[in-house]
């Protein structure tokens, strides 16, 4: 018995354009306890450019032992991301868990999960984004606990900076992180300035520094670079994008 209504078949001579994204595809992996980066990256991102985030598995506790278990999930986690091969740049968005793991072993497993996009982290932005601001001598403040700031500590100095001073807030757990308040971040910040550091780094993607970013550099007087700021900078570049984005300190509007 035929249907009544039976599906017909059509050629449809189709218009196509370059889609929403038709300026550059940008990819994120993040921790599976990441509350806060989503948010900055739509602040910061301009018409014409795609953000597309995945996540990997990982306890809410951050340390060195957590943070480098994740290098074997960044591969398969980078593989979700528009798996057309569309996608322009990638980004280990952790700053902790970039710099635990490497630069080198992260790249390595973003080229195996998505070959045609180029691999960067949160790490890999923020030396060069501090390089871009011609700074040598640094202060570092971040929420981590004092081994991870060792950690820190070291590749930062194996990158070519003097590291003057680092303070952590010796916090373990990534739902913690992403409840320090905008204003303690601030007055933190500027509390940790020496007149001979170039600039003030403030570490990690789950603080919400990207609010007061602009307020801190002027107090300092200095360029005031965080995780989040640096980590969109960094991808905007690598994808071609130039824009000049104000109200987020001076890398994002001069660089």
């Amino acid at each position: 018995m035929s249907p009544t209504n039976p599906v017909r078949s059509a050629t449809y001579d189709v218009e196509f354009d370059q889609g929403r994204h038709f300026r550059a595809k940008l990819g994120f992996v993040l921790l599976a306890t990441e509350q806060t980066i989503e948010d900055d990256v739509a602040q910061l991102r301009p018409d014409g450019v795609g953000v597309h985030f995945a996540r990997i598995p990982t306890p809410d506790e951050i340390t060195n032992e957590t943070l480098a278990t994740s290098a074997e999930m960044l591969a398969p986690a980078a593989a979700t991301l528009l798996p057309d091969g569309s996608l322009d740049v990638i980004s280990y968005a952790c700053t902790s868990g970039s710099l635990v793991v490497g630069e080198k072993r992260v790249f390595a497993e973003f080229q195996k999960g998505a070959p045609g996009a180029r691999p960067t982290s949160i790490i890999s932005a923020v030396i060069r984004a501090l390089k871009a601001v011609d700074a040598r001598r640094i202060v570092v403040g971040s929420p981590y606990l004092d081994a991870v700031n060792t950690t820190e500590r070291n590749y930062l100095q194996a990158a070519g900076f003097e590291v003057l001073d680092i303070q952590g807030l010796n916090i373990t757990r990534d739902s913690d992180m992403v409840r320090v308040t905008p204003a303690f971040l601030r007055d933190f910040t500027i509390g940790l300035n020496r007149p001979e550091a170039d600039a003030v780094f403030i570490s990690c993607g789950a603080l919400r520094t990207l609010d007061v970013i602009g307020e801190i550099e002027a107090a300092v007087g200095k360029p005031a670079i965080c995780s989040n700021q640096a980590m969109m900078w960094d991808a905007l570049r690598l994808a071609g994008v130039e824009d000049r984005i104000t109200g987020f300190g001076s890398l994002l509007a001069e660089r």
